[in-house]
């Protein structure tokens, strides 16, 4: 049981850095890439919260949390003013990253 939940967690976190590393042109996905490896790693504290029997583990995932909505809401709200100074919310072709 430990080791399905953590090779889904190590999937999940794999899957978003992958994201990260093929969708460098739109920041959205990139955001939601970041949220995704948050979420692997929440979800790592949580597991072995249960497995050794601490509250640390939640104490630190619930914490985890709450920064990440804030780095989200903040993401968002710098799309929203990128966007509407730019146009596009593409933003290689703006700092000439290469893909």
């Amino acid at each position: 049981m430990l080791l399905t939940q953590l090779s889904f967690n190590s999937f999940l976190f794999c899957l978003g850095l992958s994201g990260i590393w093929l969708n460098r042109r739109h920041f959205l996905i990139v955001l939601i890439c970041i949220e995704l490896i948050l979420l692997s790693l929440n979800l790592s504290f949580i597991l072995f919260a249960l497995q050794f029997d601490d509250t640390y583990g939640f104490l630190y995932s619930f914490f985890m949390l709450t920064v990440a909505a804030a780095e989200s809401a903040v993401g968002l709200a710098l799309i929203i003013l990128y966007y509407k100074s730019s146009g596009n919310i593409e933003f290689l072709n703006k700092f000439s990253l290469k893909s």
